[in-house]
């Protein structure tokens, strides 16, 4: 390995915004508004301001989920939060996720609105809310909250980390990417090990679990994610994984979930905004 890049930490970190790469005009190492935005409401219960991404598909194939089993309560409302320009840190965004990330709900329902944000949090409110896709109590909840945050603790890895050095660092560079693309391997393999014995990932039952790891590890699986990934990291020899990859995006509220709020790839597979059930039948869904 070269060490014509080397690179020797000062003793004080200084903000270099022009090796910022794509993301320098919005990244800040402080949090907080920028501008005053307040957030639109719809008519709905409740409330989604999010982008179509691993993340905030996660969210809106938990509510398609939720319509297609009957629960009408989850009607809802998703407006796009366009982070490249900044809509993140809107005074109305911040106030619901001081964190500044999407996907970030305000749940109307009650007496006085709730904000949740982070998805793994909305996605146990959403389930605990309407009693479905996480078990009440004992091993079985145990597992399925076991594998929920397994993928919020370990998706950083692949999308900050492997990610973020493989498709979007202004150079590449070799360290990194053979760092976080050995760890986005041996995540892949534990999945794969654990779908040779399970037909979802928390079980039997398909789960919270299932829809939280689905868009990061699953669009990785179909080479979705991150331009030619996927060949670079051979997820075609995860074979249990490919199984369960097929089974999830098979259903249709996870077609319709995945549409939500897209900006990229293609127009026929991007639903802006959703307001109503019936915003999918331009798309043909």
């Amino acid at each position: 390995m070269s060490n014509a890049s080397a690179y020797t930490p000062p003793k004080v970190w200084v903000d270099d915004q022009q090796n910022g790469g794509a993301f320098a005009g919005i990244n800040r190492p402080t949090a907080g508004a920028r501008h005053d935005k307040e957030l639109p409401v719809g008519r709905h219960p409740l409330q989604l301001y999010s982008l179509g991404t691993p993340n905030g598909v996660k969210v809106t194939i938990m509510l398609e989920e939720l319509l297609a089993a009957g629960h009408s309560g989850a009607e809802y409302d998703a407006w796009l939060i366009e982070i490249g320009k900044g809509d993140q840190f809107g005074s109305g965004f911040v106030a619901i996720n001081p964190n500044s990330k999407i996907p970030a709900m305000v749940d109307r329902s009650g007496l006085a609105p709730v904000r949740i944000f982070e998805s793994g949090a909305i996605l146990v409110h959403l389930a605990e809310k309407f009693g479905a896709f996480l078990p009440k109590d004992g091993a079985a909840r145990a597992e399925c909250l076991s594998w929920l945050f397994w993928q919020v603790g370990s998706g950083p890895f692949l999308g900050g980390g492997f990610g973020h050095f493989y498709a979007y660092a202004p150079e590449k560079l070799e360290y990194p990417i053979n760092r976080f693309a050995m760890e986005a391997k041996r995540q892949l393999d534990v999945l794969d090990r654990r779908l040779a014995d399970s037909e979802y990932i928390a079980g039997a039952n398909y789960t919270v679990a299932d829809m939280a790891i689905w868009p990061w590890y699953g669009l990785l699986a179909k080479g979705e994610l991150y331009g030619a990934a996927g060949e670079f990291l051979q997820v075609g020899e995860y074979r249990n994984l490919q199984r369960w990859t097929a089974l999830v995006g098979g259903r249709p509220a996870v077609k319709r979930g995945a549409m939500v709020n897209k900006v990229n790839g293609d127009p026929a597979r991007q639903l802006r905004e959703r307001h109503d059930a019936a915003d999918f039948a331009a798309l043909g869904v």
